[in-house]
């Protein structure tokens, strides 16, 4: 048990959740709530990065289940939060054009759903992005040759400082976007401007960038374009990462290089023996048997060796293809009282004998009736605890405490 669950509520994973499913829950928030692709959500940002943060360190994620905020702020981790920025790009392999060096633009990122057979087989997907690109008719210039002026009214400073006289001696100091250039530093006469990007210097265009999504990819896994993110005169162009998001398949789940398939099998197969196929992600049958006289367990798992996910670069090595076993028991009364002491006295003789003569003749019969262990509804409830007609009190029957009686029949 945690002490309090709010990081875990943050992500929307519950308090045991795996280190790999951590991690993919924050990167589906983090690219939905990042400030370049939602302004407006700066807090919620902060948020998802402060809990992956305590999260995804074992030491701090134990201080904090074991006594929740409170035991990180008094010192039992380090209780300060990085930047959510920083987060963001250690986890993203250094996105978001804040990199030293030459100045760059922002870097872009795109999700891209693929499913389980492209991942196996490869495939090239085809993107249709839309991207700034400089104005080829002015050449990034905005206008004319010479239009371009600094703003005189925050001399190419982008902002505007105001002062206030709050009373003697005290003043206050306001910054605010420049009104004239609206805080991109120069002006340009309206009859100078460029007509095709009207003065922008940069116009959006349509790229359609070719994904070539190798075998064995996984999901998570990232393929970047170098310098083919948004052009801006004075920058080199960022870069545009496409972010693989796995979708889940009908019949495989994939666990790294190995696949799972659920196979169910009815009683008599898993006694006697079956011949089944499997359809392999590459259309490819095999056929999968037991020995005579081997027996299936429910729940059980055998494996085939080199059946699985390729390996990424190693296309040639593949994983294992697991297979678990469930077996379906038929339903009451499928045979006549008859036939089922044949079937009896065909199946080996039970480990665990039934009661002896002498305990039988002084036991009691019970009633012993279905029950399923997840229906946590009222009635059930109340007719466990014994809150029912007849058991409300002492003067009327009922047991101390409200416990309701086992009820037998005497022989």
């Amino acid at each position: 048990m945690v002490k309090e669950t709010k990081y875990y509520d943050i992500l929307g994973v519950s308090p045991n959740v795996s280190e790999q499913d951590l991690k993919k829950a924050y990167r589906k928030l983090a690219l939905k709530y990042h400030p370049d692709k939602n302004p407006d959500a700066g807090d919620k940002f902060k948020e998802i990065s402060q809990a992956f943060e305590v999260l995804a360190d074992a030491k701090k994620r134990q201080i904090y289940d074991e006594g929740g905020e409170q035991a990180l702020k008094e010192g039992g981790g380090d209780s300060g939060f990085h930047n959510p920025m920083d987060i963001f790009d250690m986890f993203f392999g250094g996105m978001g054009g804040r990199t030293r060096g030459p100045r760059k633009g922002k870097d872009v990122i795109h999700q891209l759903n693929v499913t389980l057979d492209e991942l196996y087989k490869g495939n090239t997907r085809k993107l249709a992005i839309q991207k700034n690109v400089i104005c080829d008719k002015c050449n990034g210039r905005g206008g004319k040759e010479g239009a371009v002026q600094k703003c005189s009214s925050c001399r190419g400073m982008g902002v505007e400082v105001h002062i206030r006289q709050l009373g003697p001696g005290m003043v206050q100091q306001m910054q605010t976007t420049c009104r004239t250039c609206k805080g991109e530093r120069e002006v340009i006469n309206e009859r100078d401007r460029c007509k095709k990007c009207e003065g922008q210097k940069v116009v959006r265009e349509k790229k359609v960038l070719e994904v070539h999504i190798d075998k064995g990819m996984c999901d998570g896994q990232q393929i970047k374009f170098t310098g083919e993110g948004d052009q801006e005169p004075g920058l080199e162009p960022g870069d545009i990462s496409i972010v693989l998001e796995e979708k889940p398949h009908s019949v495989f789940t994939r666990k790294k290089s190995d696949l799972i398939y659920t196979m169910k099998l009815d009683l008599v197969d898993s006694l006697c023996g079956f011949r089944r196929t499997i359809t392999t992600l590459d259309s490819r049958t095999l056929l999968v048997e037991t020995k005579p006289g081997e027996v299936i367990k429910n729940l059980e798992y055998r494996a085939i060796d080199n059946e699985g996910m390729p390996k990424h670069k190693n296309p040639f090595e593949h994983g294992r293809l697991i297979i678990q076993f469930e077996v379906v028991f038929p339903e009451s009364h499928f045979l006549p009282v008859d036939k089922l002491n044949k079937l009896r006295s065909i199946l080996p003789v039970s480990q665990f004998s039934s009661a002896t003569a002498d305990a039988l003749k002084d036991a009691e019969e019970c009633v012993l009736h279905p029950y399923d262990p997840n229906m946590a509804n009222s009635k059930s409830h109340d007719r466990f605890h014994g809150h029912h007609q007849g058991y409300d009190s002492d003067e009327e029957g009922g047991m101390p405490g409200g416990a309701q009686r086992v009820q037998c029949a005497s022989n």
